[in-house]
Parts: C-alpha cells; structure tokens; sequence
C-alpha cells in the first residue's frame, strides 16, 4: 500500500484562501492547458480519499473530474449526494484500519487529498510519497498544508522540477 500526497502551495505554505479559495492556482499563466504531469500521476492511483471540505468543493466542478474511486472520509455527512452514486463512497473511522480495509478491496495506490485529512495521514505517518508543487504567491493566510506533528517524519528528496519557468514540483520519499 502506498499512500501519495499530490497538491499545489502557495510560497508560504497554504493549500487554499482561508474561505477555501483556489483561484490563486491560476496565478500563473498556462497558455497550452498543461496539467504539469496530474494525468500520469493519476494513472498509476487506483482510488482517492479526501475529506468532507474537499469533497464539498470537488462538487461544485462539473463534470466530475474523477474516473476513479473517490471515498470521502467525514464523521460529519450521513450520506452522500446521488449524483456521486457510485462515484464516492463515505467512509471513517480509524485511518490504519481504513487503510487496510481499502488494501483488502484491491486498493493499493491510494491519493491522500485534503488539508485536514493529509494532515491525519502524516500524524499516523501514513504518508509515503508527496508530490508537492510550489506556485509563486504569498496568500498571507489560509488553510495550512503542514501542521504540528507530534513527532519528526524524514522525507527523501525523488526529484525537482521547474514548470512554466515559475512552478516548482517537488517529489518526496518517506524514509523509514
């Protein structure tokens, strides 16, 4: 099983607007439609998880942008929308198990998305790899990537790359 990070920050660090805005991600120009390497990454992802946050925002894109499952972890929703049906599936509970019960079901390559729930992840150092990519703006606050942790994680340097002359896409390995 193995557990990637995929996102974009700004220069200091947040993943979105404290009102959960993204359109910041668009402050640098991309004439040809590039999607900086998310389509190969995405093939080799069997499912995806995210929280209820990320969810709620996926839901207001159109269409849906996944072909693969989506499992939205919340303690919070009841039930998901029927436009999801068989699209998404609600899961909680403890992360280690829920691992386990997706590695169970066939699900080996899953992509953490979310702030809180990647959060999560790495306090249960269930984190294996992060792509993370750097776009040149300062937000001066708003939703965090990194938090406290309770104990120090060692990520290898995989490889850099400079996209568009301004992106910088940065790969990590847990060492363990």
């Amino acid at each position: 099983m193995t557990n990637h990070v995929y996102i974009a920050t700004s220069l200091d660090g947040y993943i979105a607007t404290p009102e959960g805005g993204l359109d910041w991600l668009y402050a640098v120009p991309n004439p040809d439609n590039d999607d900086y390497g998310y389509a190969d990454f995405i093939a080799g992802i069997d499912a995806i998880v995210m929280g209820r946050k990320t969810f709620e925002k996926v839901m207001t894109f159109d269409p849906w942008p996944y072909t693969k499952p989506v499992f939205v972890l919340s303690n919070s929703l009841t039930q998901l929308p029927e436009a999801v049906e068989n699209k998404a599936e609600k899961i909680n509970g403890d992360l280690r198990k829920l691992v386990q019960q997706l590695s169970t079901r066939g699900y080996s390559n899953l992509y953490i998305d979310g702030g809180s729930v990647i959060r999560s992840f790495l306090a249960e150092d269930l984190i294996d790899e992060m792509t993370i990519t750097r776009v040149p703006v300062l937000l001066g606050s708003g939703i965090p990537l990194f938090t406290q942790l309770s104990k120090t994680l060692t990520f290898e340097h995989y490889k850099t790359e400079v996209l568009s002359s301004a992106l910088v896409k940065t790969q990590y390995i847990r060492s363990r």
